[in-house]
Order: structure tokens, then sequence, then C-alpha cells
């Protein structure tokens, strides 16, 4: 497993010192590294996660009601908003749970808890719409019944989505993927995406998890970039030329991928934004001191958090 240090309450520095190094444009150290521990909301997860095959091999029938069963889903609504906390096969369940221990152990102390759950449930339920959706038409392309009558579950549209939320906070941080090799957190959506897309070819049963995952990959990164609150600047949004849609793929494919990734980005990705959301990419110094002031900002506020965890127990001591 890959070594990693634990996020460190930093010390608050002297509001003259800030200002001084503000003003100088001075670069601030990471306010985010790599955690360790996992968290009490991740162990929470991974257990609904496992209570969910037990309960499929218990009672195999309690699949019609909690998978997205396409002929079914009408009137089994909740389906679609369900089927992200079941996994039918053991791998999968072992797989999404590790997935999650090592992903949110990363993201959550970031986040925070509420964001992050918050996260957790809004790339699935829309996953199981889009899932939904997905396999309705390619029922009508095909005309293969198998579509509708397919059980459609499982965490890995979640698991997507935490790859694209790993790109944002760690991007240099290296995951491994086997015993010699390593791959940078930033570069992991684009191998996912890729490999994912080779296997459906390879092995056909494995198409029904493609349209999830892409879509936990995509919705994802959406939110991510449009919507949710920065917690490096305290903004919404992160409309930075390192989180646009041609910074998916590797520097050596760029010349390439660029004239095509831009046409995408422009068409699917709304370049018209809420007047709250910031980090002008016109001005690359003025980004880089906006992302230096918005890190300051955060390590002031877990080390105020930090101060006031320690405090607690001396009152009580004291009471």
């Amino acid at each position: 497993m890959m070594e990693s240090q634990p996020l460190q309450a930093p010390t608050a520095e002297p509001h003259g010192a800030g200002a001084a190094d503000d003003q100088a444009g001075a670069g601030a150290p990471p306010a985010v590294v790599p955690g360790k521990e996992f968290t009490r909301t991740c162990k929470g997860l991974v257990v609904v996660l496992i209570g969910g095959y037990v309960l499929l091999q218990l009672l195999p029938s309690s699949l019609n009601y909690l998978a997205i069963i396409p002929a079914k889903t009408i009137p089994f609504v909740w389906t679609v908003f369900t089927a992200g906390y079941i996994e039918q096969v053991l791998p999968g369940a072992i797989g999404s749970s590790l997935g999650l221990l090592f992903c949110g152990k990363d993201i959550e102390p970031v986040w925070g808890r509420k964001e992050f759950l918050k996260f957790i449930i809004l790339i699935n339920s829309i996953c199981g719409i889009l899932a939904f959706c997905i396999a309705v038409a390619l029922y009508y392309v095909t005309g293969k019944e198998s579509f509708l009558v397919t059980p459609l579950s499982g965490f890995h549209g979640a698991l997507a989505g935490f790859l694209v939320g790993l790109k944002q906070l760690l991007p240099n941080l290296e995951l491994p993927m086997c015993f010699f090799w390593k791959i940078k957190a930033k570069w992991m959506p684009f191998f996912v995406m890729c490999f994912s897309t080779i296997m459906a070819f390879i092995v056909p049963d494995s198409i029904n998890f493609l349209p999830t995952l892409l879509s936990g990959m995509y919705v994802s990164w959406l939110y991510l970039r449009y919507f949710q609150k920065n917690p490096l600047t305290g903004l919404k949004g992160d409309p930075s030329d390192d989180f646009s849609f041609p910074s998916l793929f590797p520097d050596a494919m760029r010349p390439v991928t660029d004239p095509v990734a831009n046409l995408f980005d422009r068409m699917l990705c709304a370049r018209s934004k809420p007047s709250e959301i910031a980090l002008p990419v016109t001005d690359p110094t003025k980004a880089s001191r906006r992302r230096e002031r918005g890190e300051r900002v955060l390590e002031e506020r877990m080390a105020a958090d930090h101060a006031a965890d320690a405090e607690a127990p001396a009152h009580s001591a004291e009471d």
C-alpha cells in the first residue's frame, strides 16, 4: 500500500507574518496531505456495503427491490437511490469497501463529513438515474431485452467520483497499481476511463458497469468544478486550468486531444459561471496567489479547530 502521512493540524501563524506573506505572494506549505487513519464515516459506509451484500445472500429476492431493473424501475422508483449501495458479488463488495476506505481517508478530512456524505448521496443518485436512462436507450437502439432485465447496482459510480476528487486535492499523489508501477492521482480518471472502455469489449458483461462508472466520473467532475465549495479557496467551484476538461488527458497526448477536449469543454461544461466562482484563468499569477491565500485560510481554520479540541478536555477536567 502507498505510504502516507496524516492530515496535520498546522499551527496558526502570526497575523503580521501572514499579511506580509500575502502581500509578497510567498508560497504557503501544502494545506492538503495524504491521510493515514480510516474515518468513522467510511467505516460506517463499509458496514452498509457489506451488509447489503450479506442481505442479498440471505434474501436473493431483495435484489428486485434494491437494484435497478429497468423493466421494473417505474413502479420501484426508489431503486435509483438504493442501487449505489448494493454490491451483488463478493469481489465488488471488497473492492468498493477498500476503495472507500483508502480514498475517504484523504478526502473526508478536507471536505468535512457533511460535504463528503452529500457528495456520495448526490453522485450515487444521479448515477442511478443515468444508468436507468442509458439502459433503456440501449434497449431501443439494440433491441436486446437483456438491457431491461439485468440488475444494475454497485458503488463504483461514487468510487469514480473519488478519483476525480483526488485529482483535485492531491494531483501528485502516487497510487499503486501493482507491485512495481504507480500512477499519479491526476491521471487516474483517464486511466480508469480507458481501461473500463477496453474491458467492455473484452468482457461483454462488464459493459453494464461502464455507464455508471463514466457517469460518476463526469458528474463528479462537473460538481467539483462548478458547485462544491472549494476547501482551498473558500469559493464555490474550481474553474482553474488544472481542473478543466482538457486536463483529463496526459501531457504527451495534449497536442492531439486538446482540440476535441476544448470543444467538449465548451459544449458540456457551461462556460458561463456564477458570480462567486473565481480563480481567474487569464492571470496565472493572481490565480496562484488566490490559491495560496485559500490554503492559509484553511490552515488557520484547522488550527482553530485543533485548539478548540485541545481546550475541551481541560474545561471538562476543571468542571
